[in-house]
């Protein structure tokens, strides 16, 4: 992928997606996740377009992910992780952002498998997690397996505290920039519902 936008049409793009998946997380943060996936699948769509760094898509696929787990969507958020999983597993990887990656990934598929009822699953997940990613990397999966081997009941109230404390959500007050985000309506786009497989598989 190229590093840097090539033209003045890309570089208009480029501040365009960024804007529009600023405001996905506005809307986001106001539990509106149906009009937040919509811009986050136009931003990941144009930044696809014009071969933006990988770095963009991956941490809108992260904002997606997110939406989709407040929404209760875990199954296809599972499903997502046991894809990314098997590609990990393919390209066998060793650099430390890709192991980081794909540690979190599990950690994101045990969290969801959690909240789906499933803690087997879960602790199989964390484990992979763990054994990837490294002692230190991951403090919400070291956390939830202590847990989870001391038989303490992990209810969705303490898990969301977890994942509140060790900063699990990238999509949080702290980190949106209101002027900065600009809505699909605004820019006059085409409105419509959102897909996920665009959202999901765009650019892998």
């Amino acid at each position: 992928m190229r590093n840097q936008p090539s033209s003045a049409t890309d570089s208009a793009v480029h501040v365009l997606h960024l804007s529009i998946a600023e405001h996905g997380k506005l809307l986001a943060l106001k539990h509106q996740h149906k009009d937040a996936l919509r811009h986050y699948q136009e931003a990941i769509r144009m930044a696809v377009s014009i071969r933006a760094p990988e770095i963009f898509f991956r941490h809108y696929t992260q904002c997606v992910l997110e939406s989709l787990e407040k929404t209760e969507s875990y199954q296809e958020v599972i499903e997502f992780c046991r894809n990314a999983d098997q590609h990990y597993q393919r390209i066998s990887a060793k650099i430390p952002l890709h192991k980081k990656d794909h540690a979190s990934v599990l950690e994101r598929q045990a969290v969801n498998e959690l909240k789906a009822g499933d803690e087997t699953s879960a602790r199989v997940s964390l484990l992979r997690a763990l054994e990837i990613g490294g002692k230190g990397v991951l403090p919400l999966s070291e956390e939830l397996l202590s847990w989870l081997q001391r038989n303490l009941t992990v209810s969705l109230s303490r898990l969301q505290a977890l994942q509140e404390k060790h900063h699990y959500f990238v999509v949080r007050r702290d980190q949106v920039n209101p002027q900065k985000a600009r809505s699909l309506e605004s820019l006059k786009l085409p409105k419509t519902a959102p897909s996920d497989g665009l959202i999901l598989n765009a650019g892998r």
